[in-house]
């Protein structure tokens, strides 16, 4: 069998197609289309900054448009997805939750996210809050937090309870029942997820894994051995021989990436656009920003090896050190990360303030890409319920283009 040669744009539509951003959706979203996106991405990353949307909400609106982001804690809610650290903390179809059970059962190899010591120095008091927590239902860590006084708010006055929450739901003993103002609610694990069974339903520890590594395959799209790893934040290692295992049993199609001596593979589900791919007729036509914890940008090396875009969250560097702003949004267009969004939603004033818009080297700013970035940023926009468009610093006079005029009576 003749190995297929794709060039990097080729690879860049394929990967972009598995993720969900070939095409805008032509409908409006419903709250199945939601589960859908995230059951395609395999994760969906948390967090919690807002300078604009929570960043979660973001990657949904840069695949579905328009849609109710009170769909996605009413899916957790329903027990649709469930939460735990997967690329860091994610969203998870609750179909996948056998994938992560053994870093639950296993918890002490998780870093700073999970302690023996604090768990055996406090086992008393976490058995406690182990038991309350049967008796009386689900706890929120705000349950725990004390006023300036120092009396307690909530039913224990015990500031590292917020902590043995934490180490808890690791060790998978609670887990996210729910969310209310996207603040966690914990309740144990056999009541969010009764049906589950650890003798019965428990996969070995090299299946969990080969299925983490073909959901990884799927998800992106194209793969390189190099790029596995990062997706399930699995152990660093050489992936080639479970690459040549999916391959041999017809999960990924062997490929040539341009410039590169690496096997490359292209997951089976997209073998019907592979020749299109091949011959440049597969071409992505969405215009949108996207999340600095989307999975198109979350792994560096991938971002670069890729879209030759060289991206690092910079809202955990000092500000005197940030090169482009605090939260800044990567600009996908048309197949290729063109630009990076510096934005804040000042939702009182209606106000979608564009810091700066910085354009890659290279890129040209035809009418085409002026008119799909503004489009962009307008629905963008509007979705925050900011839909006045301010952009202070932008190249070549864009600025001006891209803002919306002030109306006055």
């Amino acid at each position: 069998m003749t190995t297929l040669h794709l060039s990097l744009a080729a690879a860049r539509n394929l990967h972009l197609a598995a993720q969900g951003l070939l095409t805008p959706s032509r409908r409006k979203a419903s709250k199945a289309d939601v589960l859908a996106a995230i059951q395609r991405m395999a994760l969906l990353q948390i967090d919690t900054i807002h300078v604009v949307a929570r960043s979660p909400y973001l990657v949904l609106f840069s695949r579905l448009g328009q849609y109710d982001p009170a769909w996605l804690e009413q899916l957790l809610a329903e027990g649709r997805l469930y939460e735990y650290w997967a690329h860091e903390a994610c969203f998870v179809p609750t179909e996948d939750y056998g994938l992560l059970r053994h870093r639950m059962l296993d918890p002490a190899g998780m870093g700073w996210k999970f302690s023996v010591r604090w768990m055996e120095t406090h086992k008393a008091e976490i058995e406690a809050l182990l038991a309350h927590i049967a008796a009386q239902g689900p706890v929120r860590s705000a349950d725990f937090e004390r006023k300036v006084s120092g009396k307690g708010t909530g039913w224990w006055d015990w500031k590292p309870e917020k902590r043995h929450l934490e180490v808890l739901f690791t060790a998978g003993r609670l887990m996210v029942a729910e969310r209310h103002n996207f603040q966690r609610v914990y309740d144990l694990a056999e009541r969010v997820l009764p049906d589950w069974d650890d003798a019965r339903d428990l996969p070995t520890p090299e299946v969990a894994q080969a299925r983490m590594v073909s959901r990884s395959c799927q998800a992106l799209g194209v793969v390189k051995a190099g790029w596995v790893a990062d997706y399930y934040r699995l152990k660093r290692g050489k992936y080639e021989q479970a690459l040549h295992g999916l391959a041999d049993a017809g999960e990924l199609i062997p490929v040539r990436l341009e410039d590169s001596r690496q096997d490359a593979y292209v997951h089976h589900s997209l073998a019907p656009l592979l020749d299109d791919a091949v011959a440049g007729r597969l071409q992505s036509t969405v215009t949108t920003l996207l999340s600095p914890f989307d999975p198109v940008v979350w792994d560096r090396k991938r971002a670069a090896e890729l879209f030759d875009f060289d991206y690092r969250i910079e809202c955990y560097t000092p500000a005197a050190k940030r090169k482009y702003g605090y939260f800044v949004l990567p600009l996908l267009s048309r197949g290729r990360l063109v630009g990076r969004v510096d934005a804040k939603a000042h939702r009182k004033e209606g106000v979608f303030e564009v810091k700066a818009l910085f354009i890659e080297p290279g890129v040209r700013i035809s009418q085409r890409l002026l008119g799909d970035i503004g489009t962009a940023l307008q629905r963008c926009a509007a979705w925050h319920g900011t839909p006045r468009v301010q952009v202070q610093e932008a190249p070549m006079g864009l600025a001006e283009a891209l803002s919306t005029p002030i109306i006055t009576a």
